[in-house]
């Protein structure tokens, strides 16, 4: 007997913790499970094809809007090729609205609701007791002498939805219950191989934000701490680049998070990255000084700003103390050893383009490593989804359902927004345009103004449509910058070579970055020297100076792009000094290569 537990991804580096949950639950059933897992991205008729060939005698799909599109585009093949299975569906995007699922989809069997790991060891203890039978005739029917009625039995299972029962919610699970199922087997090694290792230490959440369906469940469980850290050293000691927290307020619990974060700040392997979201306003001292003291790149902290609007803020039912949670940001920002990601959501209640801008204005300045644009998602489930009248909301008919318009913001704005998301995306998050922007900021009354000009000027030049690749961006935002500000041309040609180089060692220099063939002979020069007497390339000094070139880069400059706060305004004609790319070692925060400044 078979049960094929089916994840389908946004992308490849992505994995799917449910299923693995789901499956290291059914105990001793667990031999009749196989996990398959495909993205988004691949055709349909390849994942279809290999559903078929793996030959299961029950289907459960794990259900998410960025995958339930692709999800029924299937089930009615998949009801066609095999008439005989079972289908069961689970997760956000089905449990709240289970009965327009099954009249939608009439191939769909059943579906499990609420925390499936209980319900689902229930169905596989179902079905392997009814298929190895030895009465056994139809998984769909009864068996041969009809004793068991397929829906009688299942009538006797929590949390699931037929067209015949609805066995209500299941009851929560103590997370101690849950094993950890990285360690079977070579899962590190093979499943999640160049992925994504995600890791759970509570369930629910303290805060009832309204368009978040983590709201619903407000208690607030956790995972033993002895079990925590025994897990914790099982990632450090297989060296796992990232381990990404999928606690949905990861500090709301004090003492939980401080524990967590001295345990690994005391066993840092020097490899693993942790990624945390959290709440930034309820950070406490202490935790602050501890986060301080991390390796640069130990940790990363995602935190949902959302809004700056107080109106907003109120009618979403998010207490935030937004002075705090700049002042903790600001803190965090300068340790210097964390990576900060800040989230805005477009479309929420009382909040129309004027204040959004002025929400994005507020987190910019912030100075986050990565702002993230997200456009409101209206979830089966969420309250904010029963209030879609009232807020006019108007969104998407398919998943992810994300919003159109509200009474506050029209279609036309959401399109322009979704193009400055864009720009955000290219010229900020990327982190290769950093210096450039920086001093092209300089020219806009605000941040916003900056994006919203990108994007224009993108808009005309017709790039979104044919989008440019990662070197022309370069050029484009050259051209940009020449556009907005004629004065400084060969500034922004020498912001962009520091830029470029910063990031990568070329093979080939782009004909718009400035003149290098007055530098020719001084480069040779002074890698000609190293080579005889190293003092800065001393990592290199097995290498000759034609070899050592090919490794790293020297650029000389005529004005501090390295800091063009400190510019006088002078323009000069000649190099005030060069910059040294060491491409071995780079920044763990950005990944800029390490520089040496020569002044000369």
């Amino acid at each position: 007997m078979k049960i094929l537990l089916i994840g389908i991804n946004a992308k490849y580096i992505h994995s799917n913790p449910a299923i693995y949950s789901l499956k290291a639950c059914t105990g001793e059933y667990k031999k009749n499970i196989e996990i398959a897992e495909y993205t988004i991205n691949q055709r349909l008729e390849d994942i279809r094809k290999d559903i078929y060939l793996r030959k299961p005698n029950v289907l459960a799909f794990s259900c998410y809007i960025w995958n339930f599109s692709l999800i029924a585009k299937l089930l009615p093949d998949l009801a066609k090729l095999l008439p005989e299975v079972p289908v069961w569906l689970g997760g956000p995007e089905v449990s709240y609205r289970a009965e327009a699922v099954l009249k939608e989809f009439p191939g769909v069997t059943g579906i499990m609701v609420g925390e499936g790991e209980y319900t689902f060891n229930k169905v596989a203890e179902f079905y392997h007791n009814l298929i190895d039978s030895p009465n056994f005739q139809n998984v769909k029917g009864v068996d041969v002498n009809g004793i068991m009625s397929i829906d009688a039995g299942l009538q006797a299972i929590p949390g699931i939805v037929t067209r015949e029962c609805n066995t209500g919610v299941p009851k929560v699970l103590d997370l101690a219950d849950i094993p950890f199922w990285y360690v079977e087997g070579d899962l590190l090694k093979e499943e999640f191989k160049n992925r994504i290792v995600y890791y759970e230490t509570s369930r629910g959440c303290p805060f009832r934000c309204s368009y978040c369906l983590s709201s619903i469940d407000k208690s607030v469980r956790f995972r033993p701490m002895d079990m925590i850290k025994k897990e914790l050293d099982f990632f450090l000691e297989n060296k796992v680049p990232q381990v990404k927290f999928i606690d949905r307020t990861f500090n709301c619990k004090h003492s939980h998070a401080m524990e967590i974060w001295r345990y690994i700040y005391e066993h840092d392997n020097g490899i693993t990255n942790f990624h945390f979201e959290i709440a930034a306003d309820i950070i406490k001292e202490d935790e602050l000084e501890l986060l301080s003291k991390l390796r640069p790149g130990q940790v990363q902290l995602e935190i949902g700003v959302q809004t700056t609007n107080p109106r907003t803020l109120e009618e979403i039912r998010r207490t935030t103390d937004m002075n705090k949670l700049r002042e903790n940001v600001t803190r965090l920002r300068s340790f210097h050893n964390i990576h900060l990601h800040l989230d805005l959501i477009v479309g929420l209640p009382f909040e129309n383009k004027e204040s959004f801008i002025h929400s994005f204005n507020d987190v910019y300045s912030m100075k986050p490593d990565d702002l993230q644009l997200g456009f409101l998602k209206v979830l089966s489930g969420s309250y904010i989804g029963e209030k879609t009248g009232d807020y006019g909301i108007v969104y998407e008919s398919n998943p992810p359902y994300e919003v159109l318009s509200t009474n506050w913001i029209s279609y036309e704005d959401v399109i322009g927004l979704k193009r400055v998301e864009e720009m955000l995306e290219i010229y900020h998050n990327s982190g290769q345009f950093v210096n450039t922007i920086a001093f092209l900021e300089k020219q806009f009354e605000t941040p916003f103004a900056l994006y919203e000009a990108l994007a224009g000027f993108y808009e005309r030049k017709g790039l979104f449509v044919q989008a440019p690749s990662r070197s022309y961006r370069y050029e484009a935002l050259l051209e940009f910058s020449v556009e907005a500000d004629g004065e400084h041309v060969e500034i922004y040609r020498e912001l962009l070579t520091y830029d470029l180089y910063l990031r990568e060692k070329l093979k080939s220099r782009p004909a718009f970055l400035s003149d290098r063939k007055l530098q020719e002979e001084l480069v040779w020069n002074f890698y000609k020297k190293e080579e005889e007497e190293p003092v800065l390339l001393k990592d290199y000094a097995e290498y000759t100076a034609k070899q050592a070139m090919h490794l790293t880069h020297l650029e000389y400059f005529r004005y501090p792009v390295w800091n063009m706060d400190s510019w006088d305004g002078k323009v000069c004609d000649d190099y005030i000094g060069a910059v040294f790319f060491d491409y071995k070692k780079r920044n763990p925060i950005t990944t800029d290569a390490d520089i040496i400044r020569l002044y000369l």
